[in-house]
């Protein structure tokens, strides 16, 4: 196994550049196809989502693997190389290994234990077998990866930890109230219909939001969406709108959730500020009666996690499943708990390995640039020790008449919102800061002990494999061996009948097996431990194995692997 991950995430870049350096689909596609023309690499995959982007190839040369793929890197997303490699990381072999199931887990997100991130690997390794860019080795990574997530979910309460993106978010706007207490009678606008958003709107519903309008570019996706709020059991109230009958809605309702796919500004600050205007205006003319049940905010202290069981009930899981159904495909806009923490920059000599440009990356050692990861991982430590700027309940004295979420990457709100009185913003850089001071639950050590058991069970089984060819070939060679000596027997003894020539040829081939178990099973054992690769190339050199042999047998091994992941897929 020579895997390699080259990446960008929430941990190691800030928010400027995760913005600038997204891919769509397209750009997925193309940067999968010349991950493969490049010669270091056999397979790969990448897992793009709001706050990270990781290439995984399996690469048969380390430097030129990290040259090339971070040069395509930067090629795919816009980014130059330059200004994007102070802000990657480097994982290799059992250390990529346990990046991706750390990933699976929820220990790498920004909200610790959320589980958004499984349907993201997944889509990850079907663009891969889509594709056919996933080979082998990309499979049964990504395959175990989904495995060992659903294993820390089911086994810990990791869960408790953190929750969706969603869910904190709506935490963040009701400050220490319970969001139940908080949502009761009020009226959401969601922009976008795609799975983040239909999460978003389930999650509206089921805290007790009176009405949720749905505001989308295609009007049958948002037609759709309401359709199955209403459908819900909820007794939410829920309609579709036109996008351009945004700025109206906006002077109706009291929370705003946006995750759309635009590449600019969906609400500008102007839209906002005209809105609350009018909107208070209305409010003042009409009367509070005219506003629905929903109650005028209470005055409420500086941010912080509510406290413990006072969240939201977890969405109804078919209601959910409904509703990212209806969505594109769920592989547009999902958040990997998207919240992106601005770093403070690390001082000069604190010790990372990699400078800037091309030629830093190509000209240091596998284990320096391994540790590239774990120096970001210290600037993310510099980033919690600075002083964190809290949502506010209140702006400027004013009670807050409009609060909005804003979870796309990059940003559909302009950030300007914040300065408008009575206006409260919580965006992917404010849970990022709030997320520093969430508890981190017991679980998580117990999930890290499962990630460790499975990286080493990971790792032996693919050392197993590994030498497996060499076996097969092995015992290929014994059979030709024996019907070679059976058919001379033939020659030298024809009088034989049918049942002693039988029993002749078993007796061979029993004293051949009996003398090959032992050594093959040993070398198993010692190939699945760590630097046990060197012998299956020891097997080949005491046997005089034909390598095209042993390489038929991995090339057909692999296909099956294909035919039958293609078809669980």
């Amino acid at each position: 196994m020579s895997l390699l991950v080259v990446g960008l995430s929430h941990r190691s870049a800030p928010v400027s550049v995760l913005e600038r350096a997204s891919l769509n689909a397209d750009a997925k596609a193309k940067l999968l196809h010349d991950t493969l023309a490049a010669e270091p690499a056999a397979e790969a995959t990448v897992l793009a989502t709001c706050n990270r982007i990781e290439l995984y190839a399996d690469v048969d040369k380390f430097h030129a693997g990290v040259s090339e793929l971070s040069t395509l890197l930067a090629q795919h997303s816009g980014v130059a190389l330059e200004e994007l490699t102070p802000y990657l990381y480097v994982h290799y072999e059992d250390r990529a290994v346990h990046h991706l199931f750390s990933v699976a887990c929820g220990l790498d997100s920004m909200v610790v234990g959320e589980g958004q991130i499984l349907g993201q690997i997944k889509d990850a390794l079907a663009l891969g077998q889509e594709l056919h860019t996933a080979g082998r080795l990309i499979n049964d990574l990504f395959q175990q990866a989904l495995r060992v997530g659903k294993r820390a979910h089911s086994e810990t309460g990791i869960d408790r930890a953190g929750q969706s993106l969603v869910t904190f978010g709506l935490e963040q706007l009701a400050v220490h109230l319970p969001v139940r207490e908080w949502a009761v009678g009020k009226r959401a606008l969601v922009l976008g219909a795609g799975s983040m958003s239909s999460l978003a709107a389930a999650t509206l519903a089921r805290v007790g939001f009176a009405e949720i309008v749905v505001a989308n570019r295609t009007a049958e996706r948002a037609e759709r969406l309401a359709e199955i709020l209403v459908a819900s059991g909820t007794g939410v109230a829920a309609r579709a709108v036109a996008m351009s009958a945004v700025a109206d809605e906006l002077t109706r309702v009291d929370v705003v959730v946006s995750c759309t796919g635009a590449t600019g500004l969906v609400l500008t600050a102007d839209d906002v500020a005209a809105a609350v205007s009018r909107g208070s205006a209305a409010h003042t003319s009409a009367g509070p009666g005219d506003r629905g049940s929903a109650p005028d905010p209470a005055p409420q202290t500086p941010a912080g996690l509510s406290a413990a069981g006072a969240g939201p009930e977890l969405v109804d899981a078919g209601v959910v499943a409904r509703l990212v159904a209806a969505a594109d495909g769920g592989r547009r806009r999902l958040a990997d708990a998207g919240a992106v923490r601005v770093l403070a920059a690390v001082p000069e000599g604190d010790g990372c390995p990699v400078g800037d440009g091309r030629a830093a990356i190509a000209g240091v050692d596998a284990s320096s640039l391994e540790l590239h990861g774990t120096w970001a991982d210290q600037g993310e430590a510099a980033a919690q020790r600075q002083p964190r700027r809290g949502v506010r309940a209140q702006v400027d004295g004013v009670a807050v008449r409009l609060a909005l979420l804003d979870l796309a990457m990059p940003r559909d709100i302009d950030a300007a919102v914040h300065r408008i009185p009575g206006v409260r913003l919580v965006d992917i850089e404010s849970l990022a800061e709030a997320s520093a001071d969430a508890p981190m639950a017991a679980d998580v050590d117990a999930v890290r002990g499962i990630v460790t058991e499975e990286v080493a069970a990971f790792g032996a089984a693919q050392r197993a494999a590994h030498i497996t060819p060499t076996v097969v070939a092995l015992r290929a060679m014994a059979a030709e061996v024996v019907a070679m000596e059976v058919a001379r027997l033939d020659g030298r003894v024809p009088d034989l009948d049918e049942r002693q020539r039988a029993e002749v040829t078993q007796t061979v081939r029993r004293v051949v097996d009996k003398l090959l178990h032992a050594p093959t099973v040993r070398v198993k054992q010692l190939a699945s431990e760590p630097g046990g690769a060197g012998y299956a190339e020891a097997l080949r050199e005491l046997f005089d194995l034909d390598p095209q042999t042993v390489a038929s047998v991995s090339r057909a091994d692999a296909a099956d692997q294909n035919d039958d992941s293609g078809r669980a897929s």
